[in-house]
């Protein structure tokens, strides 16, 4: 399989995210798990399949342009709020960056590390061997430190934070059990992590709202930068709360592009908190 990804990551961008436009409408049409979830969370946000029918394709781009992103030549990326993070950094201060499953998430942070310095990254191990293996050999670029879904992880970004680096995470992502509380994301109970309230209140951090938007015809990203706008308190309902209704907003700015697909309901899953 990395072969196989080594080889993609060659192809032009554009030629990645043809073949992406193909892989999309399969899957939405040959899993109807996939596809029934997939609508399900789009009128669960109060949208007709008519108004994101675009996010069938972009899913399909985001699997293609994957082997490209881990193993190719750096994507062409524009900066829309690249300010935000020049002040911060003048301060020495730590960034807690918020990303969604919107757009490509994996270039966010591939790009603040060829601009501006340090990341690590949250990420849940794979369960597969393989999986495991093509991951951990992709993901640690120059610049860039990944940190699981663990204890061990929680510690390890909190040092970049304290020595004024950046992390980043995705707070739509399902956490294990024990690491998160229920909140409602578009009007449902979601399961979700308390971490970002956690890093910020521990480490004195500032938090960046972030999404890596796709731009037509492999034209490379553009990503959005947003100050946090709210609180993240002592109670972790609320700032949960707090969280889900500012990746909402970020949802709502580019709705074609979220990955409706992803099982955001779901049950957490117990896993070693090492």
């Amino acid at each position: 399989m990395k072969r196989l990804f080594q080889l993609l990551s060659g192809w032009p961008l554009p030629l990645l995210h043809l073949a992406g436009t193909g892989v999309g409408w399969l899957a939405f049409l040959l899993s109807p798990t996939y596809r029934r979830r997939f609508l399900a969370n789009v009128r669960q946000a109060g949208y007709r399949f008519a108004q994101v029918r675009r996010a069938v394709a972009e899913a399909g781009k985001l699997v293609m342009e994957t082997p490209r992103l881990w193993f190719g030549a750096p994507a062409a990326v524009h900066w829309d709020g690249a300010e935000l993070i020049e002040r911060l950094r003048a301060q020495q201060r730590g960034i807690v960056f918020l990303t969604p499953h919107l757009g490509c998430f994996e270039v966010t942070a591939q790009a603040y590390a060829a601009r501006f310095g340090r990341i690590t990254v949250l990420y849940r191990p794979a369960r597969k061997a393989w999986l495991r293996d093509l991951v951990a050999t992709s993901r640690v670029r120059p610049n860039m430190e990944a940190a699981p879904t663990t204890l061990a992880g929680v510690r390890q970004m909190l040092r970049a934070l304290k020595a004024g680096e950046a992390v980043g995470l995705l707070p739509d992502q399902v956490p294990p059990q024990g690491l998160g509380v229920w909140a409602p994301f578009f009007g449902q109970d979601a399961y979700t992590m308390t971490l970002p309230a956690r890093l910020a209140r521990q480490t004195g951090a500032a938090v960046l709202l972030a999404w890596g938007e796709r731009l037509p015809h492999g034209r490379g990203y553009t990503v959005h930068l947003q100050p946090w706008e709210g609180e993240l308190g002592d109670d972790p309902v609320q700032s949960a709360r707090e969280v889900n209704a500012a990746m909402e907003r970020l949802v709502r700015a580019g709705p074609q592009q979220y990955l409706w697909g992803y099982a955001r309901y779901k049950q957490p899953r117990e896993e070693l908190a090492a």
